[in-house]
Formats: structure tokens, sequence, C-alpha cells
């Protein structure tokens, strides 16, 4: 197939790129930025903005594409309630820009959208594990956006448009072909920041005990590769990308602590107004596609940023 992945520069879409482009897949990687590294080997680089509609036509047009994996997204919670407009503008405006450039597709009725939304949407009250069928509340602009993106692309299957899968992701993390994850805002990142020294502390809110779930971005790639497959035309699939296994941000710190040796100083900080657990109930994803996500132990997440952190410091 001929993809596009837009947001395929980025910590989730680059592996993502990668794994289709290993299977064979014609990738094209759509970034709004001149890329801070290499693509991935056989994935092509397109420059264009979500917002930029005549750039995002013109990118999408000359590709014919087949599928469209979409990553491309404003992901900070603290972000979006700084600028909730900001926020929507690229979650929801964008999205609706790219569903307008692939109707001009010739095939666009069979054109396979995989979205990626968030476990946010099921807001502080979702039951532990959470399933797709769960009420949605979401208590940030960025998971309000994110089920608004999810509703309107529902409806564009539904009219026929599109052969369409949400997965809804949780924590990301890891690293994939020694790539890491860049944002030091996250948990992983930043506790290794603090374990390699960079930073004073690693800020913890309350006790550590509030209870999170990782997904290796390996694994997230695989399940990327599988929802392709499983698109059908008219039809809009809502999956958990989650491991469905509860780590406490303490049991974090501590994986953290044995795998790079190190200690990791930590800034007390009084709780937080957050869920104390928010878990994937992943069965849907495992029985409807057969994902497994292998890599996506805490013991093995860590190393493997611990790794790429290491590799780009040499």
């Amino acid at each position: 197939m001929r993809i596009l992945v837009t947001g395929g520069l980025g910590f989730a879409g680059r592996a993502v790129a990668a794994r289709l482009a290993g299977e064979g897949h014609e990738v094209t990687a759509m970034t709004r930025s001149p890329p801070a590294a290499q693509a991935p080997p056989g994935v092509a680089v397109a420059r264009a903005d979500l917002l930029d509609r005549a750039a995002l036509a013109q990118v999408v047009g000359a590709g014919r594409f087949d599928a469209v994996c979409h990553l491309a997204a404003l992901t900070s919670v603290r972000d979006s309630f700084a600028d909730p407009a900001a926020t929507w503008a690229v979650n929801v405006g964008g999205t609706i820009a790219l569903l307008e450039a692939m109707a001009g597709l010739g095939h666009a009725g069979a054109v396979r959208l995989v979205f990626a939304s968030t476990g946010a949407v099921y807001g502080p009250q979702a039951p532990v594990p959470v399933a797709e069928d769960a009420p949605l509340r979401p208590s940030s602009p960025y998971a309000a956006a994110k089920e608004a993106a999810e509703r309107l692309i529902g409806f564009q299957a539904a009219a026929g448009r599109l052969a369409a899968v949400t997965l809804r992701v949780f924590n990301v993390a890891g690293a994939a072909a020694g790539h890491g994850d860049p944002d030091g805002r996250r948990l992983v990142p930043a506790a290794l920041a603090a374990a390699a020294g960079q930073v004073s502390g690693f800020a913890l809110n309350g006790d550590g005990s509030v209870v999170r779930e990782f997904v290796h971005v390996a694994d997230l790639a695989d399940a990327w590769l599988l929802a392709l497959d499983a698109a059908r035309p008219g039809e809009h699939l809502v999956l958990n990308a989650g491991s469905g296994v509860g780590v406490s941000v303490r049991e974090v710190l501590d994986t953290v602590e044995r795998v790079t040796g190190r200690s990791v100083p930590v800034i007390r900080r009084p709780p937080a107004d957050e869920p104390a657990a928010l878990v994937a109930d992943s069965g849907r994803i495992r029985a409807e596609l057969g994902w497994a996500p292998e890599r996506s132990s805490i013991e093995r997440i860590v190393a493997d940023a611990w790794a790429a952190r290491a590799a780009q410091e040499r």
C-alpha cells in the first residue's frame, strides 16, 4: 500500500513509519518542520502543516495514498489548558483538513485511516481497567479535542468515505531503532533525565502511588500495522492500544534506578488532581487484531529508553 504517516518523524510516528516500510509498504512521513534526524530507511519525507490546506492537499493528492496513519497532533495536556484554541485548531481543525484532502482521492471510500487518539478520553472517573464502551468524560481540552476528532471520523466512515480504526493510546515509552522519546515532560524521559543528572530531580506529585500503564513504542507500531489490515470500508473500529498492566509512579522510579544503577533524586510536590489509576482493558485489540504487546514490561521500556539515550550521547 501507499501510506502517509502524519507526524511521521515524531517519536511514535517514526516507529510506525519504519515498521510499515519494513513490511514493504511505500511510506511517506509528513512533517511540518525540517527533520532533526534522517528518516527511517525506505521512508520518503513530505513537508506540510495540517493547517496549511494547500500544502496538505498537494501532499495527499500527489501521493495517491491507499491509507493514512494520522499521528500529527498537539499532545500536551498542560499546554491545552493554557491555549485550548490552539489545541483544537490542530487536533480537530487539522483532522478536518486532512479528511477533506483525503476526499480528493479517487478511491476515497476505500481509503484506510488509522487515527491516534488517547486513553485520556475516558476521564478521571474511568473504571480500572477501562474498556472501549466506557463513558467518555474527557477532563482536558486535549482529551476533548481527541474525542471530537474520533466522533468526526466515525461519521465520515458511516457516510462511506473511510475505512477507519481509532487506537486509543495510553502512555507510549521506550525506544525503537535507537530513537527514544525526546519530550522530557513525560514520566519515563523525566525520570531518566534525573538519573543522568541532566536535571536537579524528578518532580513527584504526592507519594508516587498513582498508577498508569505504558506501551512500548515498537509494540504500538505493530498495532498500527495490524489496524491497517483490519480497516473495513464504512466502519469505524475503536480499540484501546495499551498493555493492560498498571504500574505506579514509584515503581517506575524504582525500575529506573535498578536499570541505570543510579539514584533518581526526587523533588516532592503536593498530590495533583488526577486519576488514581488509568489502565486499559486491552482484551478487544488482542482478540480482534491478534496484537500482543510483548515488549511492554516497564523493565524493557526503561532499558530500551536508557540505551537509546546513551547511544545518542556518544
